[in-house]
Formats: C-alpha cells, sequence, structure tokens
C-alpha cells in the first residue's frame, strides 16, 4: 500500500488533482482540523479545489516517512504556500494516516496543529482564536462553504 500513498503525493507535489483522488475509494471519508468530515466526492472535490488555487502560485509539499501495513499506513507531509486571505506565508506540518480497501484509500484522516497553522495564516488574530473550538467551527464552516461554491461550478 505504500505504492498507493507514494502515487497520492507525487501527484499532490505535481499539482495533478485528478491523479490524487485516483488514489481515493467512491467511499472515501477524508477528515482534517481545516474541513471537519468530508466524504464521497466531496473529499475528492476539496483535493480539486486546493489544487486549482494554488496553480501558478509558490506552493510546494514534500512527503516523507511513508509506510504501511497491512490496510493501515500513514505519512509525515509539509505544505508551504502564501495564505490567500492574507497573504502571509505557512508552514503546515502534517501527519496523515489511511485506511485501505479494495486498493484504494478509504479513509484518509490528517493532523496539525491548528493554533500553529492559524498564527502563521492570520496572525495576531490567528494567535488570539486559533487554538479556541469557536475558530475552528467558523473555520470548517468557511472552508465548507468555499467547497461548495467551487462544486456549483463544476
Amino acid at each position: 500500500m505504500n505504492s498507493i500513498i507514494e502515487n497520492f503525493y507525487s501527484a499532490f507535489k505535481n499539482q495533478d488533482a485528478e491523479s490524487m483522488v485516483a488514489c481515493y475509494h467512491d467511499d472515501i471519508v477524508f477528515e482534517d482540523p481545516a474541513f471537519g468530515v468530508l466524504k464521497g466526492d466531496h473529499a475528492k472535490n476539496m483535493w480539486r479545489m486546493l489544487i486549482t488555487s494554488q496553480k501558478g502560485k509558490d506552493f510546494k509539499v514534500e512527503y516523507s516517512d511513508i509506510n504501511s501495513k497491512g490496510q493501515m499506513g500513514n505519512a509525515k507531509w509539509e505544505a508551504h504556500y502564501m495564505f490567500s486571505k492574507t497573504g502571509r506565508p505557512v508552514h503546515n506540518k502534517i501527519i496523515a494516516h489511511f485506511e485501505f480497501k479494495d486498493g484504494k484509500i478509504i479513509k484518509h484522516t490528517d493532523t496539525f496543529n491548528l493554533h500553529t497553522w492559524s498564527k502563521q495564516a492570520l496572525g495576531l488574530k490567528g494567535l488570539l482564536l486559533g487554538g479556541t473550538s469557536f475558530f475552528k467551527k467558523k473555520l470548517n464552516q468557511q472552508t465548507n462553504q468555499l467547497l461548495t461554491k467551487f462544486e456549483a461550478k463544476l
């Protein structure tokens, strides 16, 4: 299953959303602190949206420590980009956990420190509010609204 994870992050690094989502099972469940839980096409479209938003920008993905055993796997990855709303640089360090079914990723959970991310992306506002459940709920609402708008254009 290492090859599936490798293919996923190689495609991410190359900003190839279709190759990324090809690694996902149709019943994929994705979760992270920014979007919350996304299922099926919503999870796939989230990657399409993120790749579309970063085309032609200073966006960099690095990945390492890929390993799997049976139907489980994990990896570390880092994203370097400018947060579009503030123009502030972000270096996000993420740990990804995977479950596999039928040779594809059926569950993908990304974990990262949302408070650290918010301080980088938002500055003082992120420093003050980024560690709160209020902030996480508001961020999930905003990211999911962006996803809904993106999907309406597909």
